[in-house]
């Protein structure tokens, strides 16, 4: 009797539910998320059955630490998507309500019925790379909140404020020729701004030494990914880190659907039309953007390719589109090439 045993993971508790074949629920454990998580869970599923499988809902979101530990103990697990396992559950008249047994339940027939889950191996290098890609990220967004306080500052102390595109070092000479006078409320801002000036100070060390890590990280991969026009060790990470293994997509439509760069059919009757994709992974959206615009600003054949889109009728974003599609397809086929090499 094969038995899929479906985890509904939270911060403070985890709740877990045994299904045999005929999705008959045998078993059910709540228990307290601490160190013994592991040993409780195993000693429970001891006696169910030694042919099973793990069916943990958002394996590599809240329940990536209780995937990677249950992997570790040699255990097969599963990543189940939070969207597939609501379905489920709202699917079966029996299993609509609302709570944590009922969503590890659905979890369970998820991980048992649905073929093609992501099988939960242990983190490697990719998770490297995430990590660093994601510090890189949250780093830039912080430089950026600093750098627009500094500006409400600045617009407040002197008519027009300063330049758009100003230095930390610019801006302290900034400061320094602005006499605030007995004004006490004036004196605070500036003190404020001389604030944000050291927060831009410190977090542009701490991305010089991120991006340092970056492309040690990338080049300890031995990815060829680099060679691409417009990929550098930032767009590299994150690409790496966010794909994990190209394997699970085995045509290139599907990395393009993965990633946003496919367009969505919105199709009615008789006329065909297609429509600008929101969803897919933004991260590699972004990336993929990224490269689009270095190789539009240089002399490549991507650029002669987003111009003859032009002089066909597209429009610019039309044509920066296209080339965004043509990219993933470059990227993805780069992809294969660094698997089949290391193979």
């Amino acid at each position: 009797m094969s038995v899929t045993i479906g985890i509904d993971p939270h911060k403070s508790t985890h709740t877990a539910v045994a299904v045999d074949r005929d999705e008959h629920q045998i078993a059910r454990l709540t228990l307290a998320a601490d160190r013994h998580q592991t040993d409780r869970l195993l000693a429970w599923a001891e006696p169910l059955d030694a042919d099973r499988v793990w069916a943990i809902e958002s394996a590599a979101g809240l329940g990536r630490l209780l995937a990677q530990q249950l992997v570790a103990a040699g255990e097969h697990v599963v990543d189940v998507p939070p969207t597939l396992a609501a379905r489920v559950r709202l699917l079966g008249s029996s299993k609509a309500s609302k709570n944590d047994p009922n969503d590890a339940l659905a979890t369970a027939i998820a991980g048992l019925r649905h073929c093609g889950l992501r099988t939960v191996g242990r983190d490697g290098h990719t998770a490297i790379l995430r990590l660093v890609a994601d510090r890189h990220h949250d780093l830039v967004a912080l430089r950026t909140q600093s750098a627009c306080r500094l500006h409400v500052m600045l617009r407040e102390l002197a008519a027009g404020g300063a330049p758009l595109r100003i230095s930390a070092a610019h801006g302290i000479e900034f400061l320094e020729l602005i006499d605030v006078g007995h004004d006490l409320v004036a004196a605070e801002r500036k003190r404020l701004a001389h604030e944000h000036l050291a927060d831009i100070r410190r977090i542009d060390a701490e991305l010089a030494a991120i991006r340092d890590r970056i492309r040690d990280a990338v080049i300890a991969s031995g990815t060829t990914l680099c060679e691409l026009h417009g990929v550098g060790p930032v767009v590299a990470a994150i690409v790496l880190g966010h794909v994990h293994d190209i394997a699970r997509f085995r045509t290139r439509a599907q990395f393009a659907s993965y990633n946003g760069t496919a367009p969505i059919e919105a199709s009615s009757a008789n006329r065909e039309r297609h429509r600008l994709n929101p969803r897919g992974n933004r991260h590699l959206n972004h990336a993929i953007h990224m490269i689009a615009v270095t190789q539009v600003a240089h002399d490549t054949p991507g650029r002669a390719y987003y111009l003859r889109r032009q002089a066909e009728g597209k429009t610019r974003k039309e044509a920066l589109r296209a080339l965004k599609r043509r990219i993933s397809d470059a990227v993805w086929r780069q992809l294969q090439i660094d698997t089949r090499a290391t193979s």
